[in-house]
């Protein structure tokens, strides 16, 4: 499964050489339109002027109207890489079926009902290996979320020449920022009034990821506020995170740790989380030319197309019924 994890197969496919991202979050939805590229490919300066971002005020009772105003207000074409927030979508760890892979998601409907509060026949889903220990029982995770739901977001979205490509959640978006790497590296990464997103990443497979509460306003916090207790209270949750990484899991530990937290002081939380670390601390980089919008980072990796999977995806309508 690739970073950019299709919650569903039921979504239309588009060729066009632009790519959006469309991310719905707390206090609402961020757009970026960027021209098809791969992260280890710098775009050619010629066709950055198709590159623009917006971000417009909103919340999950008005998404639709959102979507719908900014198709109004701006020429979007290309294929859609829509990200959802952690309210929209849920993820369930359980133990893989025994059944064929082609039954699975079918499968996992049932076996995972009484774990989220989204009934089997609204219930849209995917999943990805979960890592397993030596002689454990193998695991997968469930990412799902109801199809009346998202339906009414790809309706809104598939206007124009716009039409849906990937279902993501934040999670993989920016795990896709980080190029592959054999070791193992940790991310901390956020966007402007979200939490914080700790991720394991291993030769492109997301072995862990953890959202940290209470650090949405960290944009605010004076250099001060965040050496008395905000980066030590990370510092933590870091080296928990990789403490069940290690001896839970049985891996190997991690290389290093790469941070994108676009606020003023992000330098300086850098520095000092890598005071508090036995392991390289260093800043998350951005693909050129869009290196200094971090504040889009979680739009921008779920539109880089870099991800070795590429399902075929059918038409939504008349395709629901069977998924």
């Amino acid at each position: 499964m690739s970073f950019l994890t299709k919650i569903s197969q039921i979504f239309s496919k588009s060729n066009s050489a632009q790519r959006l991202g469309i991310a719905f979050q707390q206090q609402g939805v961020s757009l970026c339109s960027i021209p098809q590229q791969d992260l280890n490919s710098p775009i050619d300066e010629q066709r950055a002027v198709n590159v623009f971002f917006r971000q417009e005020k909103a919340n999950t009772s008005n998404f639709v109207k959102t979507l719908q105003l900014l198709h109004h207000n701006n020429e979007l074409d290309g294929a859609a890489n829509l990200v959802l927030n952690e309210t929209q979508a849920q993820i369930v760890q359980v133990d893989k079926p025994s059944v064929p892979d082609s039954e699975i998601n079918s499968a996992l409907k049932w076996q995972i009902k009484d774990q989220v509060s989204i009934a089997p026949d609204n219930m849209v889903l995917d999943y990805y290996d979960a890592p397993t220990p030596a002689g454990g029982k193998e695991k997968i995770n469930v990412v799902c979320a109801p199809l009346d739901e998202l339906k009414k977001l790809v309706t809104a979205t598939e206007q124009g020449s716009v039409k849906v490509s990937t279902i993501t959640t934040q999670e993989f978006a920016f795990a896709n920022l980080l190029a592959p790497q054999k070791e193992a590296y940790l991310l901390v990464c956020q966007q402007p009034n979200e939490e914080i997103v700790l991720i394991i990443v291993k030769e492109k497979q997301l072995f862990f990821h953890r959202r940290l509460r209470g650090f949405a306003e960290l944009a605010s916090k004076t250099a001060e506020e965040l050496s008395f207790s905000v980066i030590d209270n990370i510092s933590l949750e870091i080296q928990r995170s990789t403490d069940y990484f290690e001896r839970q899991l049985k891996q190997a530990p991690i290389k290093g740790i790469k941070v994108l937290l676009p606020i003023a002081l992000e330098a300086f939380l850098v520095e000092k989380l890598a005071e508090n670390t036995a392991v390289p601390v260093s800043l998350l980089d951005l693909p050129t030319p869009y290196h200094q919008h971090r504040e889009f980072a979680v739009v921008i990796g779920a539109s880089l197309n870099n991800p070795p999977y590429h399902a075929e995806l059918e038409e939504l309508t008349g395709a629901h019924d069977d998924h």
